[in-house]
Formats: structure tokens, sequence, C-alpha cells
């Protein structure tokens, strides 16, 4: 799992060859914190997959979020060439997480 920054979001993932699923997320949001065993489990799950994860606190991060709109956290943003594809907001089911990176994969 990458701990993603301002100054490390466009070489891991604009740049990354790989779909990227980024979670972006502050240390003081409840659905933030029931969300982030499932981040934990999916990255486990696609290890040695092409696909990376990634987390961004947006408290410490003041520049890439607004680039991207995230107005509400958690917000699960899966980019692909470097452009994003899927987003989802809030508390997400494991399997409906799981079909939008298979779908990547594919």
């Amino acid at each position: 799992m990458l701990t993603l920054t301002d100054a490390t979001f466009k070489k891991e993932v604009l740049d990354s060859k790989d779909p990227v699923f980024v979670d972006f997320w502050a240390p003081w949001c409840g659905p933030c914190k029931v969300m982030s065993p499932l981040v934990e489990a999916l990255a486990k799950e696609y290890e040695g997959q092409p696909v990376k994860f990634g987390k961004m606190n947006v408290d410490e991060n003041d520049k890439t979020p607004p680039r991207f709109g995230i107005m509400s956290i958690p917000t699960f943003i899966i980019f692909k060439g470097g452009k994003p594809v899927e987003q989802f907001v809030g508390v997400q089911r494991k399997e409906d997480l799981k079909k939008k990176i298979d779908a990547l994969l594919k």
C-alpha cells in the first residue's frame, strides 16, 4: 500500500503504467476508519497483479484532492493511464470494488 502525497502523486499514480486504486481519507473520518481494513485487504488480495493501491491523507495534502473534486471522504478513485476512470464516495461493499478493479484488469 502506497502512502501518497502531493509530491509523489504524479509519479506513483498519473505516470503509472498499471491502474491505481486511491483512497482519499482523513484520520478523524468515521467512514474512512470503516473502509481502511477493507482497502488493506484488497491491496493484499491483488498483490502480484498489475494494480497498485495507495492512500492519501486529505488533511496533509491540499493540492491533489481539489484537482479531482474531492468534497467528501472517503472517496476512492481508480486511475488508469493517468486518468480517473471510476469514482466512489462513502462506505462501499468489497464485492462492488472488486468488480470494478477486475473489469480494469481484463
